[in-house]
């Protein structure tokens, strides 16, 4: 039986990308069949997935704990992070280091897509079971990668804003006008694209509800959306799910105080993601049969169907939607075509 430790070994001297900009997806792909029973497939996956990895890449120049920001977004230096965060963990309790940057990299949410992120949410979750040195050392990777391709999105609007449900927020997001570039360029015409700040300013919700409720109705909200709109962009459309996911998978660990603009960029997240990749009608979700949703995906053996079937669970687990099963079966059906 294959333990999440054994896969962070076995992947520690891998890069966080690929191909110059594409994110390896190892780690938290085998997380997330490793917690919901797929284990004995795992180091099967990480073999079909090898072709797909690079080494870690050697650093630069060193990271300055006291000049860190003039280095943050730049991915000539990512292995000047993976360094740095290596001896961060090294020097203190890991829920320190991840307290201590969490408001610094939080800016910077739509960093390699969001997957610096996504990435560092997975290995909070593991570390919550139980830390390992395994672990820490993933921790140290995501947030590596987090500040390597560290990307703000653009500020949103000051309120107020009437208070929506996360679904309706979300079908009033504007889309970006030229939607035929790579992620970067899309999310970068977010600040002249009409209406953007209004959107990503009016987090949606009831404010008389608690951060996790909030941030939980946002990422049902983005599952149940692929299912009708993921046909335009399958792939890039699960980290509107999965970002928030992400975020909502750290709030056990994080102060109260850093709740609030947890809840602020999670959704600056996926209004950014819905902006930059959703089509402006929606298609009705058909009837699939009753397969287990992370066995479909695992069968399928795509990365992001794995994940984002992974966070339709999180959800269903909490609402108990048979709509979430439906949409997330159809959403890996579209990711595996």
């Amino acid at each position: 039986m294959t333990n999440v430790d054994e896969v962070y070994e076995r992947l520690r001297g891998t890069g966080p990308e690929r191909d110059g900009w594409l994110s390896n997806h190892a780690p938290m792909a085998a997380e997330a069949l490793i917690r919901h029973g797929h284990e004995r497939i795992v180091h099967r996956w990480l073999d079909d997935y090898a072709d797909r990895l690079e080494t870690r890449p050697r650093g630069i120049s060193p990271v300055l704990a006291d000049d860190w920001e003039s280095p943050l977004g730049d991915p000539t230096r990512t292995g000047d992070w993976l360094n740095f965060f290596d001896r961060e963990l090294a020097l203190a309790p890991w829920r320190e280091v991840l307290v201590s940057w969490w408001p610094r990299l939080l800016p910077g949410i739509a960093a390699g897509a969001t997957h610096g992120v996504i990435r560092v949410g997975h290995a909070v979750r593991s570390l919550i079971d139980g830390p390992t040195p395994a672990r820490i050392g993933e921790l140290g990777q995501g947030l590596a990668y987090w500040a390597a391709r560290w990307q703000p999105l653009a500020p949103p609007g000051a309120g107020p804003y009437p208070a929506t449900d996360p679904r309706s927020a979300l079908d009033a997001v504007p889309r970006v006008p030229d939607q035929r570039s790579g992620a970067r360029e899309r999310l970068a015409q977010l600040a002249a694209t009409p209406g953007w700040a209004g959107a990503s300013g009016a987090v949606p919700g009831d404010p008389a509800d608690d951060v996790p409720t909030r941030l939980a109705a946002i990422v049902e909200a983005a599952t149940l959306r692929h299912g009708t709109h993921g046909y335009a962009a399958p792939v890039m459309l699960v980290h509107a799910a999965t970002a928030p996911s992400a975020v909502a998978r750290v709030l056990p660990v994080l102060p109260d105080a850093l709740w609030k603009p947890s809840l602020a960029a999670a959704w600056s997240a996926t209004a950014a993601i819905t902006a930059a990749y959703s089509p402006g009608t929606a298609r009705p979700v058909p009837a699939r049969p009753p397969e287990l949703v992370m066995a479909l995906a695992a069968e399928d053996g795509d990365e992001h169907a794995i994940k984002f079937a992974d966070t339709a669970l999180d959800v269903y687990a909490r609402t108990g939607s048979a709509r979430v099963l439906d949409s997330a079966r159809h959403s890996i059906h579209l990711l595996g075509a």
